[in-house]
């Protein structure tokens, strides 16, 4: 039938105009900034840094390998990295980012940035009231404004924050286990070479007395 489609869009919108007086879930605005939907753990507007511990400069993830910036499309995150290095969460040396900002104002909140990254440094934040009259400074977001807490994190995404950390609890007690047998191998190689050199025979020092009693014997000979 001709005009079918229309008919039930109708139908429905009329169905939720009216329903809206005498059933709540047919309600479908709410009166914002006062009243707010809950948030979707899948929502995805723009990215934040995450950080492990109480401080954000010394626990963030992010080592400045800048493959994000490299991979992003619009060209929106701009990386300098350190210099010099300071210990990971497994106490590895790595570089840090010196300069971290993103400008929001070009971000497309595509994801890329977290799909690429190695470290899970980077993810994507449900904050989007981010207006600002000032269209230059106000939305480029600096490290210390990107930085965010693990357990904000947890807060906004639990189910893909609790699989991260799961991945990366495994990868320290990997790491922890390669250090132990590193470490065992090291002392059962000095250990083997102290009992060689205590076992070895004082060949020199008998060499250099027998040849001295030989050449007294000779010169006793002799006279």
């Amino acid at each position: 039938m001709l005009g079918e489609g229309i008919i039930k869009g109708l139908a429905e919108t009329a169905r939720n105009f009216f329903g809206s007086y005498v059933n709540k879930e047919r309600l479908t605005t709410v009166q914002y900034p006062e009243e707010r939907l809950p948030r979707i753990e899948a929502t995805r507007d723009f990215p934040f840094l995450v950080y492990d511990g109480d401080d954000w400069e010394k626990g963030l993830r992010c080592v400045a390998c800048q493959i994000c910036e490299k991979e992003c499309p619009p060209k929106c995150i701009y990386i300098e990295k350190s210099k010099d290095k300071k210990p990971d969460a497994v106490g590895k040396p790595q570089n840090y980012p010196a300069k971290f900002d993103i400008d929001v104002s070009v971000c497309m909140s595509c994801q890329i940035c977290v799909e690429v990254c190695p470290f899970d440094a980077i993810k994507m934040d449900v904050q989007f009231e981010l207006s600002s009259d000032d269209r230059f400074g106000g939305l480029l977001l600096t490290k210390d404004k990107l930085a965010k807490s693990n357990e904000y994190y947890h807060e906004i995404h639990p189910t893909e924050a609790a699989g991260v950390d799961a991945a990366l609890a495994e990868d320290r007690e990997k790491e922890k286990e390669k250090q132990r047998l590193a470490a065992a191998a090291a002392a059962a190689a000095a250990a083997a070479k102290a009992a060689a050199a205590a076992a070895a025979p004082p060949t020199t020092v008998a060499a250099t007395k027998d040849g001295a009693g030989s050449g007294g014997a000779a010169k006793e000979e002799a006279k």
